[in-house]
């Protein structure tokens, strides 16, 4: 049976509306201990919001369907977690609710700012270029000349083998306590994936299509940029958004080793040690939506340079 967009946001805007109507209860916000009435209505209320979202996510057609199901899934989600922290009255050194943790963003935006530019446009951009590009440029020069396979493999995979606990402290020793440190961790974190992935991208061109070309005497190169280049995007891609993600935790990882006086790690680190855990659930939200907004663009990016690819199409 085919659902009306219409009468599905109509379902959704009712429940979401009697959510926030049982936020105003006394035992919604701490005020009083919660009821068994107050347990029955929530109850309800979980199973709507569960039948909200099975019904948003079951509409066909436009591609927006998809991310107003995960956002009304993320609303229903930071909903009962600040409904049920309230009601059970956990400690806010455990648990914040995420009124609080939008409050402490809204006080301290200005050093968040901060925070983000020395740890993600500096030490996480940077390192996470210089690493994927040098990850492509030894995949092409072991594709171009075979033999280096023997020996650059195996120490390249190295470098996935070795802890970053270790190696952020050296690299700290190495190149000082600014973001240098760290995005040498990022650039030797997202170095393997990229080669392994471009190496396996290079060779999915299909066989008929390379002989096709051997047959034009085409060259090395222009074989690479005509075929293989191409038929490796979606691979590449892969490990562009795998490298997006590892960037941001070695970064943030690095700087509980030795950071200046900003950096999402260093705040994460400095703000735990005082027991501000509303500053250090900020921190981490604006991590996380870094990571998000990251991969988000990395998909748009893949949708329009590789729209040919089957994988593509049909996502």
């Amino acid at each position: 049976m085919k659902r009306s967009p219409s009468l599905v946001a109509v379902f959704a805007l009712v429940w979401l509306v009697g959510g926030a109507l049982l936020m105003q209860l006394p035992a919604a916000t701490g005020e009083a201990p919660p009821t068994p009435w107050f347990w029955l209505i929530t109850s309800l209320l979980a199973l709507m919001a569960v039948q909200s979202i099975r019904l948003v996510a079951g509409l066909d057609g436009a591609r927006i369907y998809g991310m107003l199901t995960a956002a009304l899934f993320g609303v229903w989600v930071i909903y009962f977690w600040q409904l049920l922290v309230l009601a059970f009255e956990v400690p806010k050194v455990l648990l914040p609710p995420p009124s609080l943790i939008v409050q402490s963003i809204t006080a301290h935006w200005p050093m968040l700012w901060g925070d983000f530019v020395q740890t993600v446009l500096k030490a996480v951009l940077i390192g996470w270029a210089l690493g994927s590009g040098q990850g492509f440029a030894v995949a092409v020069a072991i594709d171009r000349m075979p033999f280096l396979q023997r020996g650059l493999l195996p120490l390249a995979s190295l470098t996935s083998t070795i802890p970053l606990v270790a190696v952020a402290p050296i690299a700290v020793m190495w190149f000082g306590f600014e973001w240098q440190s760290k995005a040498a961790v990022v650039v030797l974190m997202t170095f393997f994936p990229m080669l392994v992935s471009t190496l396996a991208g290079l060779k999915a061109a299909g066989k008929l299509e390379r002989e096709l070309m051997h047959s034009y005497a085409a060259s090395y190169g222009r074989t690479l940029l005509a075929l293989r280049l191409p038929a490796a995007l979606p691979f590449m891609f892969a490990a562009l958004k795998i490298n997006a993600t590892l960037a941001l935790i070695g970064a943030i990882v690095a700087e509980f080793f030795g950071s200046p006086t900003s950096g999402l790690g260093f705040r994460i680190s400095t703000e735990a040690s005082r027991m501000n855990m509303a500053l250090v659930w900020s921190a981490i939200v604006v991590a996380a939506w870094t990571g998000a907004g990251a991969y988000a663009l990395l998909v748009q990016l893949e949708r329009r340079a590789a729209f040919w690819h089957p994988s593509v199409r049909q996502g």
